[in-house]
């Protein structure tokens, strides 16, 4: 019995293992995609008091949308704990401005304590080409046949 047990948990972990991997090599993926297509960097952004979306790229970037076809590529100042993994996060501001570097991004963790991510640089995305890169891709992986 004990053997079965120690087997079991030997795969759940080479389970774990490749998942976390496979959600490392995506955020990597779709983070070179994001700096293939982000502009040159920008102090600061207008804030609308609320993000229309936001999307992890590692523990060192997001990408944050203000409205649907306006986003944003932030780089924070070093690895943000949880930020891969939070439900939500906001963002501080100043007059409805997001400016470098004395804005940043606050993690809702599942600990009592909410993380404050320091900005360190913001580049406009290119929305229109980034989403034309995505469909070439699938259509790609479809042609395939993979």
């Amino acid at each position: 019995m004990r053997h079965s047990i120690v087997l079991f948990a030997a795969a759940a972990l080479a389970s774990l293992s490749a998942c976390a991997t496979d959600r490392a090599q995506r955020d990597a993926d779709k983070l070179a995609l994001y700096n293939a297509h982000a502009g040159a960097p920008v102090n600061k952004f207008r804030y609308f008091g609320s993000i229309n979306g936001w999307t992890p790229l590692g523990a060192e970037a997001i990408a944050v949308w203000t409205r649907p076809n306006e986003a944003y590529l932030l780089d924070l100042t070093g690895p943000c704990p949880e930020i891969e993994f939070t439900p939500a996060i906001t963002i501080t501001n100043t007059f409805g401005q997001v400016s470098v570097p004395f804005d940043k991004v606050i993690v809702y963790s599942r600990s009592a304590v909410n993380v404050p991510c320091h900005i360190a640089r913001i580049r406009p995305l290119d929305i229109k080409a980034i989403k034309q890169a995505e469909r070439t891709a699938r259509s790609a992986v479809q042609a395939s046949g993979t």
